[in-house]
């Protein structure tokens, strides 16, 4: 099957769950991640993950275009902007939206924001479980 993550700049939370889903389910997707716009992924998105062990340093941000002509099982929006933007996706079979915290957000301290993110990816994590693990089961 093939997923792909949606979100705004392509640098959190889309990020965070391809390695995740990638992590997870090693032999039952292919998956990707795209944004509206291209920056870079975020140093505590990185940090995040490396915490469960899960590495994304080679991951970088991608811009939605690249994938359009593409057919995919999936197209999962992880923000309310990138749903907004983006309510029909020509490749897509299923079209689905979860928002999740921008944990991008986050202020205070180096280990305040920290907690933030890990709660997103934790979240994340738990969705795609619930989704995705009846599926490979």
């Amino acid at each position: 099957m093939k997923v792909l993550f949606l979100c705004t700049h392509n640098s959190a939370r889309s990020q965070m769950a391809e390695g995740l889903l990638r992590s997870m389910y090693p032999d039952n997707f292919y998956i990707e991640s795209a944004g509206l716009e291209e920056t870079q992924v975020r140093p505590l998105a990185i940090k995040a993950m490396e915490e469960i062990g899960i590495d994304i340093t080679s991951h970088y941000s991608k811009k939605l275009d690249r994938f359009l002509e593409d057919d995919w099982d999936y197209v999962i929006t992880v923000c309310d902007s990138a749903n907004e933007v983006c309510p029909f996706f020509p490749g897509g079979k299923e079209r689905i939206h979860r928002s999740f915290k921008d944990p991008s957000q986050a202020t205070g301290t180096e280990y305040e924001q920290l907690a933030v993110w890990r709660s997103v990816r934790d979240e994340i994590r738990a969705w795609i479980e619930e989704f995705f693990g009846p599926m490979v089961s």
